[in-house]
């Protein structure tokens, strides 16, 4: 009766596949239609399916390759379509989501793909064969026998029952291809591409962490496909303008899309979803532990797999991208599969807490219904929602103690002591301080009680808040300074589709389109045409970041400029008139830019606008500053300075990248300018700007990186490591050094020069010398700016000896500054060298010899080279004006140096020193030899010495450090080893033996004293350019054993500015052009952050209440031991 049963069901479905057959019209006519063909390679190919040939390496194994388990697989039969007779084996494989065939157990990608959800019936039709229904077509396959047939039919029909089970249980909709893809993840791209060597287009479906190709939308919909590609081991690349890439181990996908902006598209897609493979669920999983998680905290999108981890949301991905574009500062974001780095599980364990709906329960407390989020909010709704909701604050639950700053401080310090994470977020977002002072000189700061109190999620909390800001004082939402001139202008210009990443390919003509453009006000707008009604786009230029100006030649049209829009997207016109661009350019930036900024436009800039920095150690509070960047040359204007400061980014001492922070740090003359980008797509056109400026190695004199006094770098380096190590080397710079190791430093010199650190005991004086004749042969243009430049040097020496030295003159003054800057260094160089030439025979001849070639990049076959360079060591003092004097002392120096190495008593680095006694004029130098180790004690009695001074009780003699120009001086400590304090002593600075003044009065002050501390009113001011007030103001000061606190009121608790004690360097006496308001005064420089100082200026109202502060002072930073032999206090 079984049998009876089967049979029917045989019968009926070999009748309706017959059918069938005759309904699929679009199917192959016939899959082995070249029989000849078939027995050369063996295999046939279905016209419905795209033959991909690849076969899998050995390294790999199958499960590498897909992500749900294979459940069976072997050999079998299958019929083509239309039903015919004759069978092609196929290797076919079954996992959970799929049943695959392809022509052999090696191919990696499959001939026809089918979803497991879109299968309605598999069964037995007799003859070993059973049958795969889906709902347009019926696959037909054989087997070797029944037994092997019927657990195939097994296998399957559980598959498909457990899929249908799961479907049902997680309410998903099977009617689509969209819900068959990895368990109804959706669907991130689709569309018709054209591959590479088929006549044909496929349907391409890019879904979670694979892409699918289908012949048709049709095929999609029926849930058959041809392939699916493992996006976990590929590269995606563009190869032009419209064609693609997807490079797999074994093979590579060539297609083409319609338009370079939907290339642009495809691939930004397919990385993505690349980006996606290689991810981990690990985190996600743990944060969707919490059902609140599960949703986006600002849209309720579904499976949200990013966070703001200072703001405690978690994100779906179009919110995250708005909340990128709002800054670090503000929201610090990153993915819960990508970022597995970064996500500790203490982080974990907060957002685990907290969740969503509680978190926004302080963030979304008032929100409206109607101004609230959905899924299919576009960009501009999420921009302007994220924006109000976490930079203003518009919605969250304001604390009962807001505005009341103490109080809010104090309440935070109480709380973090708890567990209650989300009350310390209430706190924080509502103007708490984080860093505030706890009033616990062991606990300063919460953080440090919190740890003390074992609270680590309160850590964790308060550590990623640290410098964020609060909602509604960002500087962001700080008033924009306008233009207060209006502006109109109109005209044609060419414009491309807006992009959301910086223009770096070159567009071509057809790449643009004509519009009428119109600038109105603040509102820039453009047109089909200029009789058209409708706009058909436009931005209001407040809201522009940058204006940038391409170089001619860029695109297609030769003259171009670009707007950088604070939504993060790109505008790019152009026209071939050059005074059109110009006119558009000078008027959207005198629209652009404030009045007092004008300067900034008023020259050959390439980029404009405003950028996000912090200066010296107010790292916390971020400002908006105007920037104009031009070559080498940065200008910038200070948010509350009146006058624009020029930058130039050759002579920068540090320039520091943080890519991952979107940060660049410039220090120039020792105050630092932290520049912020936060990767928006701007930035990194500042920062190739700061770089190229900044100096390049390959490129002329004047485009290198320079020292203060415009001398390259790696000429500075050389020739201070020449003089210190190599005088007394027999031959310098005729000797050879080793080639590998000169190219190398070269090298690294050419690369970033400022990076580079030369070691005696790794470098060898003869490699530098050769670097650098090396650098001045090769460096383009040469010393004297080239060729044509160079003849009337090399003509000079046919002139009468009595005019050379003025002829001389005449054209070291026609020199550009930075060629003659570093003509000037070598040539004094040399004069030194040859002053010594008993001990490293190397006379001005001999160096002529050397140098002439050199310096003129010849071959030396042109004696005029090296006569000119000789009579230019001869007559050096002449020619370059250099004071005989001065001269003097540096030979003197350098004999010291030159004596004590031939003495061989040298161990340690040694210098010569030249310090003043009692008062800076003519004859009161003295040179003194000093080692790493001297003390200013050591130094003083070696001065006295030599001076034949001798000591008396009660005289206090000190080595005092003196700024001429900020008349300043500063009485070394006695243990203070002065070896680092002479070799970084600027132009006006020197060091000066004399008697303490102050000393017998500050022993006796602190010799009956047990506090250590001192606090009252001060006369106050900052330094210009800070953000205090310009003139003198009482301020109470506290001096303690930690720090130095200043405050606007005896009331306030909250300091108004604070620095370690240990950072702090105290100088006798203020600058009289700040107009202290007595002549008892000192200037306290604050050097906590490295490389960076900030002057304040405290007045006192005596002398002897001067001599208190500085006596505590001294000794809060000497421990009490302010002289040798006196008695410590006890502290």
């Amino acid at each position: 009766m079984a049998d009876n049963n089967s049979y029917v069901q045989e019968d009926a479905l070999l009748t309706f596949q017959k059918g069938f057959c005759q309904l699929s019209g679009d199917e192959a006519e016939n899959e082995d239609i070249n029989q000849d063909l078939e027995e050369n390679r063996r295999r046939s190919v279905d016209e419905d399916s795209i033959y991909l040939g690849s076969t899998l390496s050995r390294s790999y194994q199958t499960e590498d390759l897909h992500h749900s388990p294979v459940i069976k697989m072997g050999w079998l039969d299958k019929s083509p379509p239309k039903g015919s007779l004759v069978f092609q084996k196929r290797w076919v494989m079954l996992d959970e989501q799929y049943l695959r065939y392809f022509d052999n157990e090696k191919e990696v990608y499959s001939k026809r793909i089918i979803a497991i959800a879109s299968i309605t019936h598999v069964l037995n039709v007799g003859g070993q064969k059973f049958a795969v229904v889906t709902r347009n077509r019926t696959f037909l396959f054989r087997s070797e026998n029944n037994t092997v047939r019927e657990e195939w039919v097994s296998v399957l029909q559980a598959t498909v029952q457990q899929h249908r089970k799961r479907v049902e249980m997680s309410f998903m909709n099977v009617s689509d291809m969209s819900g068959q893809h990895n368990g109804g993840v959706s669907i991130s791209k689709q569309g018709y591409l054209e591959v590479d060597g088929l006549r044909s287009k496929v349907y391409v479906v890019i879904c979670a962490d694979r892409v699918f190709l289908y012949r048709s939308t049709e095929e999609h919909n029926q849930g058959v496909g041809i392939t699916s590609i493992e996006m976990n081991m590929v590269t995606v690349t563009s190869t032009d303008k419209r064609s693609f890439n997807i490079t797999t181990f074994c093979r590579t996908f060539s297609f083409m899309a319609e338009s370079e902006q939907q290339r642009e598209q495809w691939v930004e897609a397919l990385k993505a979803c690349v980006g996606r493979s290689l991810s981990s669920n690990r985190v996600a999983q743990k944060i969707w532990a919490e059902e609140a998680n599960q949703r986006c905290a600002d849209c309720g999108a579904p499976n949200p797999d990013w966070a703001s981890v200072n703001l405690c949301v978690v994100l779906c991905k179009c919110c995250a991208g708005v909340h990128r574009g709002l800054g670090q500062s503000v929201s610090k974001v990153c993915s819960l599969r990508t970022d597995e780095h970064l996500w500790t599980d203490s982080l974990i364990q907060v957002f685990r807490l907290l969740g969503n709906d509680r978190v926004n329960l302080f963030w979304a407390a008032n929100l409206p219904p109607s101004e609230a989020l959905c899924p299919s909010s576009d960009s501009e709704e999420r921009l302007q929602f994220v924006t109000a909701k976490y930079c203003q604050g518009k919605y969250r639950n304001y604390h009962a103690l807001f505005a009341k700053q103490e109080e809010l401080n104090k309440a935070l310090c109480n709380n973090i002591k708890t567990s209650d994470v989300l009350e310390t977020l209430a706190l924080v977002f509502c103007g708490a301080d984080v860093n505030s002072y706890t009033g616990d000189p062991e606990l300063p700061s919460p953080v440090s009680m919190a740890q003390h109190y074992g609270q680590t999620l309160q850590v964790e909390f308060l550590t990623r808040n640290h410098s964020t800001e609060i909602p509604g004082s960002r500087a962001g939402d700080q008033p924009v300074i306008k233009a207060a001139l209006p502006v109109s202008h109109t005209g044609y210009l060419f414009k491309t589709a807006s992009t959301t990443r910086a223009v770096t390919e070159s567009k071509a003509k057809g790449d643009f389109s004509r519009r009428w453009c119109s600038l109105d006000q603040d509102n820039f707008s453009y047109y089909e045409n200029e009789k058209s009604s409708s706009r058909s786009g436009g931005m209001k230029i407040g809201d522009v970041l940058c204006l940038v100006i391409n170089p001619p030649g860029k695109h297609g049209y030769a003259h171009s400029f670009e707007l950088y829009h604070d939504t993060g997207r790109v505008y790019l016109f152009g026209e071939d008139c050059p005074e059109t661009v110009r006119g558009w350019t000078k008027a959207i930036t005198k629209a652009l830019v404030p009045p007092k900024a004008e300067v900034l436009v008023c020259w050959s800039f390439e980029r404009v606008g405003r950028l996000r920095y912090t200066e010296g150690q107010h790292l916390h509070r971020p400002y908006l500053g105007w920037f104009s960047l031009g070559g080498s040359k940065l200008l910038f204007l200070h948010h509350e300075a009146d006058q624009v400061q020029t930058i130039d980014l050759r002579k920068l001492q540090e320039l520091s990248v943080h890519q991952e922070a979107g940060v660049v740090v410039l220090v120039c003359r020792g105050r630092s300018l932290r520049v912020e980008g936060d990767r928006r797509p701007d930035f990194r056109g500042w920062l190739s700007g700061f770089l190229q400026g900044s100096g390049r190695g390959d490129g002329p004199l004047e485009q290198q990186q320079l020292t203060n006094s415009d001398v390259p770098v790696i000429v500075d380096l050389c020739m201070s490591y020449i003089t210190q190590y190599g005088l007394k080397a027999e031959g310098i710079y005729r000797k050879c050094g080793v080639n590998s190791k000169i190219a190398s430093l070269l090298l690294s010199f050419r690369s970033d020069a400022r990076r580079v650190r030369l070691k005696e005991e790794q470098h060898q004086v003869d490699d530098i010398a050769n670097v650098l004749k090396r650098f001045l042969r090769e460096v383009d243009g040469g010393v004297f700016n080239g060729h044509q430049a160079s003849l009337p040097w090399l003509h000079t020496t046919s002139v009468s000896e009595s005019k050379r030295v003025t002829q001389y003159k005449a054209l070291l003054n026609s020199l550009p500054p930075v060629n003659r800057a570093t003509l000037g260094a070598v040539i004094n160089h040399l004069h030194c060298i040859q002053c010594f030439a008993d001990e490293n025979h190397m006379n001005k001849h001999n160096l002529a010899i050397v140098f002439g070639p050199t310096l003129f990049q010849t071959d030396g076959s042109d004696n005029n080279a090296s006569q000119v360079i000789e009579e230019l060591i001869q007559n050096y003092q002449d020619i370059f004006n250099v004071d005989a004097e001065k001269l003097q002392i540096k030979l003197d120096m350098i004999s010291h140096v030159i004596k004590a190495q031939e003495e061989h008593c040298i161990e340690t680095t040694l210098t010569i020193c030249g310090v003043y006694v009692e008062r800076k004029e003519q004859g009161s130098e003295v040179l003194v030899q000093i080692s790493q180790a001297m003390t200013a004690e050591e130094l003083v009695c070696e001065a006295l010495r030599r001076r034949n001074i001798p000591t008396r009780q009660g005289d206090y003699w000190s080595c005092f450090l003196v700024d001429d120009n900020q008349e300043m001086e500063r009485p070394m400590h006695y243990q203070e080893q002065v070896f680092a304090i002479y070799i970084s002593l600027g132009k006006d600075d020197y060091l000066m033996v004399k008697r303490n003044g102050f000393m017998e009065a500050m022993l006796i002050y602190i010799a009956g004293r047990i506090e250590v501390s001192r606090n009252g009113l001060i006369h106050f001011r900052e330094e210009k350019g800070q953000r205090g007030k310009r003139t003198f103001s009482r301020r109470l000061c506290v001096l303690s054993s930690t720090s130095l606190r200043l405050y606007k009121d005896v009331k306030n608790t909250q300091p108004e500015r604070e620095c370690p004690v240990h950072a702090l360097r105290v100088y006798y006496g203020i600058k009289k052009k700040l107009q202290p308001p007595s002549c008892w005064g000192m200037t306290v420089v604050c050097e906590q952050v490295e490389r960076d100082q900030q002057r304040w200026y405290l007045c006192c109202e005596s002398k002897n209440e001067l001599i208190e502060w500085l006596a505590t002072f001294m000794r809060l930073q000497c421990k009490g031991d302010l002289w040798p032999g006196a008695t410590k206090p006890v502290s």
